[in-house]
C-alpha cells in the first residue's frame, strides 16, 4: 500500500500540465496576499511560531466526523445536531483553505503541483458538504448522509496529501531544522574584510550565516531563511533588520526574530566577538536530538 501511494503522488509530482493554471493561481494568491503585511503575517501563523493552517483545518474535520458519527448513531434525535456540525465545517472551511492558500503560494514545482490537487480535492469536498447540509435543511436527510460520506473520502484522500506536503516534502517546516551550528569559537572573516551595513555571507563550517557590521555592533543570524530558505544576505538591509528577497520574510539581525512573514520561525542568532583581527562565532545554546547527528 505504501509503494502504491508513493507511485500515486510521485505521478502528480511530475504533472507539468498542472502547471500553467497552478502557477497562475499561486500567482494571483501572492499578489493578493501581499497587498496586506497583517493579513499575511495572520494566515502564515507568524506570531504563533508556526503555520497556522494545520491548526485551523481540524475545526472542519471534526466538525465532519461529528455529523457522521451522529449519522451513524444519533438517529433522528442526532439529526438537529449532525446538520449543526455540517454547517459550523462549512464556515470553519473558509480561513482554514485561505491559510493553506497562503502557505501553498510559496511553493514550487512538485510540492506546488501536489498541493494543488489537495486544494481542489478539499474544494470537492467543501461543495459535497454543503449539498449534504442544504440536503439535511429540506429534511431528505439520507441524502445528506449520503453526500457527507462522499465528503469524507474526499478529505481522507486530500488529507494524506497534506500530510505527504508537510512531511515528506516539508512543506511549514524549518529549513534549518536540522542544522548543527559550531559549539566553539570559529573564525569566519578578518575584520578588515567587513564593510559597515553591508550583510555579509560567512559560513559556521558549511553552515552559511549572514555577518553585519551596524551601530558599531557585530551580529551574526543563521542566512537560510527558515521560510523556504532563501538566502538572507542578498535581501535589502535598513535599520537593523534583514528582509528575505524570495518572499519578503522580515527579520532582526540583533537575535533573529521573525518581525513579518511569511516565516513563522526566527533564525538561529550567534554569538560574536573579534581577536587578533579576525571575526569568531559560536552557538551555544543546547543541540536538540535531531541536531546532534541528523545524517546516520
Amino acid at each position: 500500500m505504501n509503494r502504491t501511494l508513493e507511485d500515486l503522488v510521485g505521478r502528480i509530482e511530475r504533472t507539468t500540465a498542472l502547471d500553467p493554471v497552478a502557477d497562475r493561481l499561486a500567482g494571483l494568491v501572492s499578489k493578493r496576499l501581499s497587498a496586506s503585511t497583517s493579513l499575511r503575517n495572520v494566515l502564515s501563523g507568524t506570531a504563533g511560531g508556526h503555520p497556522l493552517h494545520p491548526m485551523l483545518v481540524v475545526v472542519p474535520i471534526g466538525s465532519w466526523l461529528g455529523a457522521s458519527y451522529l449519522d451513524l448513531t444519533g438517529g433522528k434525535a442526532g439529526q438537529a445536531a449532525a446538520t449543526n456540525l455540517v454547517g459550523l465545517g462549512i464556515a470553519s472551511a473558509v480561513p482554514a483553505a485561505l491559510a493553506g492558500a497562503n502557505d501553498w503560494a510559496d511553493t514550487r514545482l512538485a510540492e506546488r503541483r501536489v498541493g494543488f490537487v489537495h486544494a481542489v480535492g478539499n474544494q470537492v469536498g467543501l461543495v459535497l458538504y454543503t449539498g449534504s447540509w442544504f440536503a439535511r435543511r429540506r429534511q431528505r436527510h439520507a441524502l445528506g448522509v449520503a453526500l457527507a460520506a462522499a465528503g469524507g473520502l474526499m478529505l481522507g484522500v486530500t488529507g494524506w496529501l497534506g500530510g505527504h506536503l508537510s512531511y515528506a516534502r516539508g512543506v511549514g517546516v524549518d529549513t534549518t531544522a536540522f542544522d548543527r551550528a559550531s559549539e566553539e569559537w570559529t573564525d569566519v572573516l578578518a575584520e578588515a574584510d567587513l564593510v559597515d551595513e553591508q550583510p555579509t555571507l560567512v559560513y559556521d563550517g558549511k553552515l552559511p550565516v549572514l555577518l553585519v557590521r551596524t551601530g558599531g555592533q557585530l551580529y551574526a543570524i543563521a542566512d537560510r531563511c527558515t521560510h523556504r530558505g532563501g538566502p538572507l544576505h542578498e535581501g535589502p538591509f535598513s535599520d537593523g533588520c534583514i528582509v528575505c528577497p524570495w518572499h519578503g520574510s522580515k527579520f532582526r539581525v540583533s537575535d533573529g526574530q521573525v518581525l513579518a512573514g511569511p516565516a513563522t520561525r526566527g533564525q538561529r542568532a550567534y554569538e560574536v566577538r573579534t581577536r587578533y583581527g579576525s571575526i569568531q562565532l559560536r552557538h551555544t545554546e543546547e543541540v536538540g536530538s535531531l541536531r546532534r547527528d541528523p545524517i546516520s
